[in-house]
């Protein structure tokens, strides 16, 4: 396993395209997170989610549906599954009960066989009794028992996930992480503050490859685009307008796709039109970026209509509405002129690069007690607390944990965190410190 990822096992779930997927992965996961469309082809990439069962966590990885006779854009979806697979401790295997195994089932089956992983077999869309009946067929597919379910209504969703638990391993396999494919960015903001202008701009002439999810221009919309010599995958989304327990209908659902490509992304640049004030719903949008744990760079567009007497204002406004995200890269960009377009890619790789820094353990250790020593932490109930240990818990973002002989306060642990940016950078992503407090033996 990487040194970059928590020690959870990694469930793939695969299966052709319309068999269910991302409706079971929600049911998995108990909650509403993978996007849903009776079309096929809406889940295109890996999005990975995290899922707990009778007190076990694991890793649900959702793939685009598996056609190993894929042709065009089809083809990077199967890679994407085969990789899946790959990296995974087990496979769900989702096939329709209605139609039946297929001829492509029987091919991914001997994909599946070769991967020499745990495979699980899921009978989707049985409703009732008759549909149990019917599943007794995918016996003939080889990999044992087809565990009966209805994403849809939740029938059977407990059985399966006890197989899915018993195919895991309690600790993932080895594995080495290899980067697959350009790094994912989502493109966030209001309506009409550019996102599409700017992608646009970006893309010129060096447009790689262009995907818009079918359906409506409320859909997030992939491209592929060479920026600062790379290419990089760009998720224009929809502009959000309000908090999506407020929004209805269209408005709702394409507010559910826009949170789902920010799950999707690594990083997200967040567009503001620097011609106008800085807007509750600006600060709402930096704030879903932050709580989702990506890494952020915000962008002012429109430079180009900011007057001499905008700007001192403008500044005003950053230091006042944008204090909790001083440590997001920032650069003022004009997607009409193209002014500064060429300074996203660094600040994109800046903010990636504090997303993934790890401090190792022994030189923590060494930098909080030096800390601790300059700067105690405050008296607690007549007992100033001491920090036992501490550890860098996982990246992307970077989470900290603190073991600890009493509770630190929130002000200290907001000083930890300052300090920890001053001294190891962290440009460009939130920062997580927790607390544990050692429980008090009890005397015998």
């Amino acid at each position: 396993m990487s040194e970059h990822e928590t020690a959870q096992p990694v469930l793939a779930v695969v299966g052709r395209p319309n068999v269910g997927k991302s409706t079971l992965v929600n049911r998995l996961i108990g909650r509403r997170e993978a996007v849903v469309e009776d079309v096929p082809g809406v889940t295109r990439d890996r999005v990975t989610y995290d899922a707990v069962w009778r007190g076990r966590r694991f890793t649900v990885v959702d793939t685009g549906g598996w056609d190993p006779d894929a042709v065009g854009l089809q083809v990077a979806v199967s890679a994407q599954a085969e990789i899946a697979v790959a990296a995974a401790d087990a496979v769900l295997f989702v096939v329709d009960n209605v139609v039946g195994a297929t001829d492509a089932d029987e091919a991914v089956v001997k994909v599946l066989r070769r991967a020499k992983k745990p495979v699980v077999l899921a009978a989707n869309k049985v409703d009732d009794e008759r549909g149990e009946a019917d599943a007794a067929a995918l016996w003939s597919l080889g990999l044992g028992q087809p565990y009966v379910v209805s994403a849809l209504h939740g029938r059977g969703s407990g059985d399966l996930l006890d197989a899915v638990l018993d195919a895991l391993p309690e600790t993932p396999a080895e594995r080495f992480e290899a980067e697959q494919g350009p790094r994912r960015v989502a493109l966030l903001g209001r309506p009409n503050v550019g996102k599409s202008s700017l992608l646009n701009r970006l893309s010129g002439e060096h447009r790689v490859l262009v995907d818009s999810v079918a359906g409506t221009t409320r859909d997030p919309v992939d491209s592929l685009v060479e920026v600062g010599g790379e290419i990089w995958k760009f998720i224009d989304t929809a502009g959000l307008r309000r908090r999506v327990s407020h929004a209805s209908g269209a408005e709702y659902y394409s507010s559910l796709r826009t949170q789902s490509a920010l799950d999707a992304a690594e990083v997200a640049v967040v567009l503001l039109d620097a011609s106008e004030p800085i807007s509750e719903q600006d600060q709402r949008i930096i704030g879903m970026v932050a709580e989702s744990g990506r890494a952020l760079v915000i962008a002012f567009n429109k430079w180009d209509l900011v007057d001499e007497d905008r700007r001192p204002q403008l500044a005003k406004e950053i230091d006042r509405e944008l204090a909790r995200v001083q440590w997001a890269p920032r650069l003022n960009v004009s997607a009409l002129t193209g002014r500064a377009v060429d300074k996203l890619a660094p600040a994109l790789h800046t903010a990636l690069d504090g997303w993934e820094t790890r401090i190792p353990t022994a030189k923590l250790n060494a930098w909080i007690s030096d800390l601790l020593a300059q700067t105690p932490p405050p008296v607690r109930g007549g007992k100033q607390p001491k920090v036992l240990f501490a550890t860098q818990a996982s990246i992307r973002p970077p989470r900290f944990v603190l073991f600890t002989s009493g509770f630190l306060e929130a002000g200290y642990r907001r000083f930890i965190e300052r300090r920890l940016r001053e001294d190891f950078g962290f440009a460009g992503t939130p920062v997580e410190v927790s607390v544990r407090v050692r429980e008090k033996k009890s005397k015998s």
